[in-house]
């Protein structure tokens, strides 16, 4: 069985940093693009950064020069330095990854979620 499993959520005061990190773990061929999401309570999901496999990074206009996405794929983990944290970015955070069980299939995967919270 494949799955994600994020790590590194919490309390945090604005201001502050946290580390997420997520692990794929399982039967994996290769993992293409990984990426960072969240959501907040009634609201949609909304991509926060995504990284290719070739290390090309996307950011939402929102953490742009805050938050930097990395991937080690030795160890199949994705990781969200988050920096300069305000009160809005207080949400939910998944991990998001396509996986390559085999060299032609492929399955989408979320993780748990990890709940970060920034407050004084």
């Amino acid at each position: 069985q494949v799955q994600l499993v994020e790590s590194g959520g919490g309390l945090v005061q604005p201001g502050g940093s946290l580390r997420l990190s997520c692990v794929a773990s399982g039967s994996i061929f290769s993992i293409n693009s990984m990426d960072w999401y969240r959501q907040a309570p009634g609201k949609e999901r909304a991509l926060v950064a995504r990284i290719s496999r070739s290390d090309i990074t996307d950011y939402a206009d929102s953490v742009k020069g805050r938050f930097t996405i990395s991937r080690d794929n030795a160890k199949n983990t994705v990781y969200l330095q988050m920096n300069s944290l305000k009160p809005e970015d207080t949400d939910v955070y998944y991990c998001h990854a396509i996986v390559m069980v085999t060299s032609v299939r492929y399955l989408e995967l979320w993780g748990q979620g990890t709940l970060v919270t920034v407050s004084s």
